[in-house]
């Protein structure tokens, strides 16, 4: 924010202060203390001794409230949640958390206090222990802070002035803090600048908190102690200022001048060496051509490259094949799916939250999925894309309602061809279940497209950000003007929707899902025109008309607007000049002095290529979370509007970065280092890719080369998700286990990319993946088909897998029956038993019977016959010419892990299927041994 705290933020001038030039001074009692540079000393210097708070003639200042008196209650603790700030205060005494609500504040505290007797009042003996304080002793008796309030009450504890000053910055040095060794320290410095001019200093009234208290350790005064070798930050509080200052203390003696040649061909990689150079980090070699591809095919389009590319890609030798692999990627329909994917979970496309908004069930999703793909494919500016939402409509410019009704029938008509996708806007943005209040408007809203979690600021100062409850209440203002119904039309058309339901037999009288499922059935069926409900913005009140004119109004929309509502940290907006309320926002959305639109865009992109944000989490964009690389944020975001929001823009700036195309394997300086992009980091795949990869590795030949070209049955492009509606088709368990985005809320934090013991065992002997591997159209039966070997295929229904493996193991028990009984009858003929002999073959016919009656062996047991020592033995399959194991191998390391395979696992692998009593069997076994290793399962 450059230190610009942005909205109106209020403080008081100084009574006794007329000017900040250089000649001003500041008089406590009979002392006169000089400012600096214009600038006023602290607190702590002005109300150091007794004299301060004597409330002599010579006095001439007084401790201001907002400036002075809630910043110190902060400073002790006092407005903190877990003293009087708390919901319910403490001992019948509460003030506003953090210290945002001035009046009422004043208000509290004013009744514990004694005009009569200052040193006699609550706020004094209380925090001195002079009577009993449940938060213990919080001010010392003679120290500054002692005095200030003490002062504060002798000159009648005034409120803040009716026409307060704006803080307009919180200057604080220094800008940025390297320590070198053990023991170091470091002062920082806090200047306020008000909007009347003056200035001070105000570090003894900030609070201090470091954000790992292993590499910095700050104390209450903002004495900054080095810890171990690392990078953070320590975020300094004052008002509604929220400063982060950088903490660095290099990891090696690798730094400026010492810091070793590295290539930096692009912006990119020079802001990130620049932040390297400084904390001695050094980045790993480039990674290899097998590496690259995998990695940016599954970023790029969540699909792996097929063996026939990596073959080509390696093989090329052009110095620029990279960069053209990255627009050949983003021009797949992988990259499509899989970006409006993210873009659905980031708008909050759920199933479960949408099941009233259609008329027949699960299609909102799938329209909502559809509108997006169309924008991405075409690389629709983001900022339009956006706008379709934020501005969203139901019906279409120039769309009457009988239109919109047609239109919108023919989406479910037999054999139409209309798609949602042509309509202008995505009203379904407004209509969820979790949409419904301007509260969770504005929640969803900023963790959507601001990347900010602003819910703490509904009901009280924002612990880590600028904003107030006011803040919240005034931007609420912009979302107050939407109607999103399910079943009810825009006012304008209430006469049309009757006439339309009357005239529609089945439908008169029914409500709710009743109706929709009347609806549906005719759409359907007879290929009717059904109405449907609208989104629509609330018209601004008519003008009243003239006194003693009869003149009628026109008939107003239902539900009520605003006159004003406030821009995060921006301008009040009349909105009576606005026909649709959200016009500004929208514009404020897009303007390039919007602090955090496209930060949280090209944040969220960048996240998904390096495992965590510049600003991590991702959607926590807060000004006491700043970005690892400040440089690195604003170069991308402000290329990002630059280049009119082009998303493949920040894609192709980011995949064509030295940085991203790093090798994950670490040296001794980025071994511990996650967040400063020196090396790639291995990352958990999303649910929705590990399906597609799993289901490709183990696809025919032409089936696996049609991933990169084709959607059908992808996951990731299955358009709805959510929690009840997540079994609609035979990947949803596989997605669940592996954390897909449930689109609960809007947060980030609803996909998971935890790693989780039941992943391990669905990889392991799940009956799905079991079924892909064995298919009988998948790459074991292609192989078995080319050699001409037997080959038992299964169906994909896991069911039909498991019954299998039952049969399997029922086989097993008879023939140990029958090879136990063979066993003893051998011995009774070797001893000429003649009648344990009769009594075993009579055993031998009935296990025989009974295993025949289960299915499991015929009677004439063809089982393997029993050896000398009583075992069976298996009859080991020939290998036919055509076989090549080694060839196979390659093919399976290529298919998985997308690679050659290195010698020693070359050998391993060929040894092992060569003492396998199947070749085929053998094969399967290193399938399905690479699909269970890390490298396959993450990206790298």
């Amino acid at each position: 924010m450059k230190n610009l705290i942005h909205g109106v933020l209020c403080a008081a001038v100084l009574c006794s202060i007329a000017g900040a030039d250089e000649s001003a001074s500041v008089q406590v009692a009979s002392v006169q203390v000089a400012s600096k540079d214009g600038v006023w000393p602290s607190v702590a210097v002005r109300y150091a001794s007794a004299a301060s708070s004597a409330g002599t003639e010579g006095a001439a200042e007084v401790p201001d409230f907002q400036r002075h008196v809630t910043p110190l209650l902060g400073k002790l603790g006092c407005n903190g949640r877990a003293c009087h700030g708390s919901f319910q205060g403490r001992g019948g005494f509460r003030l506003s958390l953090f210290g945002y609500d001035f009046k009422t504040d004043h208000d509290e505290m004013y009744g514990r206090i004694d005009p009569e007797t200052p040193s006699e009042s609550l706020v004094l003996q209380k925090p001195l222990m002079q009577i009993p304080h449940e938060g213990g002793r919080r001010l010392n008796e003679g120290s500054w802070e002692h005095h200030l309030l003490l002062s504060w009450i002798q000159q009648g504890a005034p409120e803040r002035s009716s026409t307060p000053a704006k803080l307009l910055a919180l200057n604080v040095t220094p800008q940025e803090i390297q320590f070198r060794e053990d023991g170091q320290q470091a002062q920082l410095k806090a200047v306020a600048v008000w909007s009347d001019g003056t200035q001070e200093d105000v570090t003894t009234l900030c609070r201090f908190q470091t954000n790992d208290d292993q590499v910095a350790d700050v104390s209450a005064e903002g004495l900054i102690s080095a810890g171990s070798p690392g990078d953070t930050h320590v975020v300094i509080f004052y008002d509604s200022a929220v400063i982060p200052v950088p903490i660095l203390r290099p990891v090696s003696d690798k730094v400026g001048d010492q810091y070793p040649d590295t290539p930096t061909p692009t912006t990119v990689d020079q802001l990130v060496v620049q932040k390297l150079r400084k904390i001695g980090v050094v980045q790993s070699d480039l990674c290899s051509d097998e590496e690259f591809l995998r990695r940016a095919s599954l970023d790029v389009t969540g699909t792996l490259p097929t063996p026939t590319e990596i073959k080509a890609f390696v093989a090329d030798t052009s110095s620029d094949k990279r960069s053209r692999k990255i627009d050949e990627l983003l021009e797949r329909p992988g990259y499509v799916a899989w970006w409006t994917t993210q873009l659905c979970d980031f708008t909050g496309n759920s199933d479960d939250q949408l099941n009233n908004v259609t008329p027949v069930q699960n299609q909102a999703s799938r329209q909502w999925y559809d509108w997006i793909f169309a924008r991405v494919q075409n690389n629709t500016p983001y900022d339009d894309l956006v706008e379709g939402m934020v501005m969203a409509v139901s019906r279409d410019p120039g769309e009457s309602y009988e239109q919109y009704c047609e239109n919108m029938s023919a989406l479910y008509h037999k054999n139409s061809d209309a798609t949602y996708a042509d309509r202008t806007f995505m009203p379904h943005y407004w209509s969820r279940n979790n949409f419904r209040t301007s509260e969770d408007r504005v929640i969803g809203f900023a963790y959507t497209f601001l990347g900010t979690r602003i819910q703490c600021a509904q009901c009280h100062k924002h612990p880590f950000d600028q904003w107030t409850q006011d803040d919240f209440q005034q931007f609420e203002g912009f979302f107050k003007g939407t109607q999103g119904q399910t079943q009810n039309p825009r006012p304008d058309a209430r006469d049309q929707y009757a006439a339309m339901v009357k005239n529609l037999e089945g439908l008169q009288g029914l409500r709710g899902n009743d109706f929709r499922r009347e609806a549906a059935r005719i759409m359907q069926k007879e290929n009717a025109v059904v109405p449907f409900g609208e989104v629509y913005a609330i018209e601004k009140p008519a003008a009243a008309p003239r006194k003693g004119k009869n003149t009628k109004p026109a008939r107003q929309n239902t539900g009520s607007r605003p006159a004003k509502a406030r821009l995060l940290g921006g301008e009040v907006i009349d909105l009576n000049q606005h026909a649709d309320i959200r016009e500004p926002l929208m514009a404020w959305l897009r303007s390039p002095e919007n602090p955090l639109f496209a930060r949280a865009f090209v944040n969220r992109v960048w996240a998904s290529y390096f495992n965590r944000g510049i600003v991590h989490p991702s959607d926590d964009l807060n000004l006491a979370n700043p970005p690892s690389n400040a440089a690195l944020l604003d170069y991308l975001a402000n290329g990002f509007i630059e280049n009119d929001f082009d998303m493949k823009w920040v894609h192709r700036t980011i995949l064509n970065s030295r940085t991203y195309q790093l090798s994950w394997a670490p040296n001794d300086t980025n071994r511990l280092d996650e967040k400063n992009f020196a090396r790639a980091v291995p990352r958990r795949l999303p649910a929705e890719v590990v399906w597609d990869m799993m289901a490709q590795a183990v696809s025919n030949t032409q089936d696996n080369a049609q991933f990169a070209n084709s959607l059908n049955g992808r996951a990731v492009a299955i358009p709805g998700a959510g929690l009840r509606r997540n079994q609609n088709n035979s990947a949803s368990y596989a997605l669940t286990v592996f954390g897909r985005s449930i689109r609960e809320s809007n947060c980030d934090c609803d996909r998971s990319s935890e790693p989780s013991l039941l992943q391990t065992i669905f990889v392991r002997n799940d009956g799905q993946l079991q079924a892909m591997i064995n298919h009988r159209s998948g790459w074991l039966a292609e192989v078995a088909r080319a050699n001409k070997l037997g080959f038992s295929p299964s169906g994909s229904d896991p069911q039909t897998d498991a019954a299998q493996r039952q049969k399997q193991q029922a086989e097993k028990r008879f023939q140990d029956r029958l090879n136990a009984i063979r066993k003893n009858l051998k011995e009774a003929e070797a001893d000429n038993n003649k009648k344990n002999i009769a009594r075993l073959q009579s055993q031998l016919k009935v296990v025989r019977q009974q295993a025949a009656a289960a299915g499991v062996l015929s009677e004439t047991d063809a089982a393997p016959k029993p050896n000398q020592t009583g075992t069976t033995t298996s009859a080991k399959v020939s290998v036919p010419d055509s076989w090549n194991t080694a060839e196979l191998i390659r093919e399976a390391y290529l298919r998985t892990v997308s690679r050659m395979p290195e010698t020693s696992e070359m050998e391993i692998a060929q040894q092992f299927i060569e003492q396998a009593s199947d070749p085929l069997d053998g094969l399967r076994s290193v399938l399905w041994a690479l699909l269970n290793t890390k490298e396959f399962i993450v990206n790298h």
